[in-house]
């Protein structure tokens, strides 16, 4: 598991959102939560250091040679002014925008991560990860994500033309997409990544467990040295996590705070 290290500065803070799903379900409705996302993107800008983004920004993204998903320009503006004010952005892949390549950083500076990674600060430790795939069960994605994954497939895809295979994606995407409106918790014993952070707290200890992927955000106590936080989505919820550097909250944005 690759290891980060960031020493926070004082009066600085490190935020985290997950599952924006840009680009879904239609381009009125991305839009308008595009401009609730650069919202929030405004009113951290003066004290975050770090901005997290953990997985599915997109609802689809695929890049081919010259060819990128159009769309987006607010949010990739807004992206670049944060990383030109210092602020370092950090984004994961998702299940539906597993297939980032360089462009993003090339052209923001952004770093990208495929899997979870340890946060080390001054004072704690953190795992970070979108959560798809993670603990037990699931095993028909898992199956998928080793498919969808697999450079000989991704080549294949290439082959198509961007408007055929970008099509083709995003109707699947659609067709396998929950309305985070019907997530209910399930209970701590049926959460895959509840129980994926209780097994890997006998491995390791970390502080905070940051995911989403699940679109419920939830808060809950693993024992009294360890807390699980779901950062939900974007879609129905707006929540995001902060941290400076010792206590994480977990954070509903409203009315552009």
């Amino acid at each position: 598991m690759q290891t980060l290290s960031i020493n926070i500065t004082s009066n600085k803070k490190i935020y985290f959102i997950s599952d924006l799903h840009l680009g879904a379900p239609n381009y009125i409705n991305s839009l308008e939560r595009e401009k609730k996302v650069i919202a929030f993107l405004d009113f951290i800008k003066q004290d975050a250091q770090a901005l997290f983004l953990v997985g599915d920004t997109f609802d689809f993204w695929f890049e081919y040679q010259h060819v990128v998903p159009k769309y987006f320009v607010r949010f990739f503006a807004k992206l670049i002014e944060l990383k030109e004010k210092g602020i370092d952005i950090y984004i994961f892949t998702g299940n539906h925008d597993l297939w980032f390549n360089d462009y993003l950083q090339q052209e923001i500076g952004v770093q990208i991560f495929h899997k979870k990674i340890e946060i080390q600060t001054n004072t704690k430790n953190i795992l970070v990860a979108h959560g798809d795939g993670l603990g037990p069960g699931d095993t028909k994605y898992k199956l998928l994500k080793r498919i969808f994954t697999n450079p000989i497939c991704q080549w294949l895809f290439r082959w198509l033309h961007p408007d055929i295979g970008i099509k083709i994606a995003q109707t699947w995407s659609r067709h396998s997409f929950t309305d985070p409106k019907l997530e209910v918790f399930k209970g701590e014993d049926k959460e895959w990544l509840i129980q994926y952070c209780k097994q890997k707290l006998n491995e390791q200890h970390f502080d905070f467990f940051i995911m989403g992927h699940r679109h419920l955000p939830m808060e809950i106590k693993l024992n009294e040295q360890s807390t699980y936080l779901n950062l939900g989505d974007w879609i129905v919820n707006c929540h995001y996590a902060v941290f400076d550097g010792n206590e994480m909250q977990l954070i509903k944005f409203e009315n552009g705070q």
